[in-house]
């Protein structure tokens, strides 16, 4: 049987730094690892690549790598729960031989997403309203879009004038693409687009390093996301000695770094050069990570229907209780190798084969039940090859296509009688016996001396040394050989002497 190896060597029981090796049918494919490809690449012709909406972010997939019979299906991040601009992500019933699926939130089932926004829109009224400032760490592409969005709508409704920026950099280039490739979005941005463009926002602002230092309430879009760098860190700095701030966390941060130590309730943190920082501001978590959560995992298994799940991009205590999980309820094989970590899986491949319309007519005439897809079922028929593609059909057609005449085997055995009476009394005898057992059979006693039950033919000849001594003579064809094996067991315990 061929295998499929899978090995992790990025984000294997691991957040983050993703990079997974898959070895299938001969090749090898890396899949996730940031490489630009250029326009010089060799295409392999035996590799075929089908591309599904993963919903993360603009732009996100997910593929389905095939060779052969041999199949991986590689998500990357995926949302399985729509938002304010883009679609749910969505997979066929592919039944990969391996899905490989992210575990960043392997044991988290969020609540409704109307009562986090709902939430996260009186947080930031309540801070906004007591004269504090929010920052809001996001990455530039995805959460950003789906946060602006929503704080625009907001500030529409209620007519709020304190301002709102989004760093600048990343961010504005992720907004540009986001006008760009508008049909890309959820069916709800697409319809308004004729009349106004989603992300042209009227109450956000690009922001400029010296507002942070201005009075009065604001709110701060700012990358990166986990608070480890870069200008949300910067403005985290100024903000955190204010109790009237707040910082709000909507994604996931990755251990160590300041975003991960503050929602653990550290309010003491040592920076560069051995300074203390004293938080005092509010730190909320309310999750609007785009990352499927352990119920959207288990809603993409089902989709699917894999043959083996491969979990990477998790932490591995998270990642042990949901591959528990899914081995219970799915019955099915779930790895989750560390980086380096080679995991291999024997496949069974499928050979696809046509079946004629005949033969299922006359399968359903013996009265069977309907195929079903999902259980394996004996057909009895011919297999044929014929323009490259297998066919299983009834034995006539298969003569009549590639022009054969049918060779029919039987078989024959002897069976020794004694019975005092002549050959064709004997013969008699034999008929009317067989007519008292086999009553749901043809049985006929033919002119030629013989004696028919289906396809059996039974003669009795006698030698002229011992005329009491007979010899019956079975011949029978192959869908017939349980039937002649019974009789020639029936006749060897002799006559009825009723007869």
């Amino acid at each position: 049987m061929p295998d499929i190896k899978v090995t992790p060597l990025g984000a294997g029981q691991d957040v983050g730094r993703s990079c997974i090796l898959v070895s299938i049918g001969g090749k090898n494919i890396m899949l996730d690892c940031g490489m630009h490809m250029g326009y010089n690449d060799d295409v392999d012709d035996e590799l075929e690549i089908k591309a599904y909406y993963a919903g993360h972010v603009l732009g996100a997939a997910m593929v389905q790598i095939k060779v052969g019979s041999e199949s991986v299906v590689y998500t990357g991040d995926y949302n399985m729960t729509p938002d304010r601009h883009l679609g749910a992500a969505w997979i066929d019933k592919c039944r990969p031989d391996i899905l490989i699926t992210e575990s960043t939130y392997a044991t988290t089932i969020r609540d409704s997403k109307r009562c986090r926004e709902r939430d996260f829109l009186k947080k930031v009224h309540e801070s906004i309203e007591r004269g504090g400032k929010v920052l809001i760490p996001v990455f530039a592409l995805g959460r950003a879009q789906e946060l602006c969005i929503l704080l625009e709508t907001f500030w529409e409704r209620m007519n709020l004038k304190a301002p709102i920026y989004f760093s600048t950099g990343l961010t504005e280039k992720a907004n540009h693409y986001y006008k760009l490739f508008i049909t890309w979005t959820n069916q709800k941005i697409r319809k308004t687009f004729v009349q106004r463009n989603m992300f042209e926002f009227k109450h956000i602002k690009a922001f400029d390093r010296s507002y942070a230092d201005n009075p009065g309430p604001m709110v701060v879009f700012a990358t990166p996301g986990m608070l480890h760098a870069g200008q949300s860190l910067q403005i985290f700095k100024k903000w955190a000695g204010n109790e009237k701030n707040m910082v709000i966390m909507p994604g996931y941060c990755v251990q160590g770094t300041v975003g991960h130590k503050i929602l653990n309730g550290q309010k003491k943190l040592e920076m560069e050069g051995r300074a203390t920082l004293e938080v005092k501001l509010q730190v909320e978590y309310m999750s609007f990570s785009a990352h499927a959560d352990a119920k959207g995992i288990m809603q993409l298994i089902r989709m699917a229907e894999p043959h083996n799940i491969l979990l990477v991009h998790g932490e591995a205590k998270k990642m042990a209780f949901l591959k528990d999980k899914i081995e219970q309820e799915f019955n099915i094989s779930c790895y989750m190798p560390a980086n380096g970590e080679t995991t291999t899986v024997t496949t069974n491949p499928s050979v696809p084969v046509d079946i004629s319309l005949n033969l299922l007519k006359r399968e359903m005439a013996l009265g069977g039940p309907l195929p079903d897809p999902k259980r394996p079922r004996t057909m009895h028929g011919t297999l044929i090859m014929k323009d490259n593609s297998l066919r299983l059909v009834s034995p006539e057609q298969a003569l009549k296509e590639l022009g054969l005449s049918e060779h029919q085997l039987r078989f024959t055995c002897r069976v020794h009688l004694q019975d005092p009476h002549s050959d064709t009394d004997t013969l008699s005898r034999i008929y009317s016996h067989l007519k008292s057992v086999l009553k749901g059979y043809a049985v006929q006693h033919l002119p030629d001396s013989t004696v028919m039950v289906e396809s059996i033919v039974l003669k009795v000849s006698s030698s002229a040394e011992e005329p009491d001594l007979k010899v019956v003579l079975l011949s029978w064809c192959f869908q017939d050989e349980e039937l002649g094996s019974f009789l020639s067991t029936l006749l060897k315990k002799g006559l009825p002497s009723a007869l």
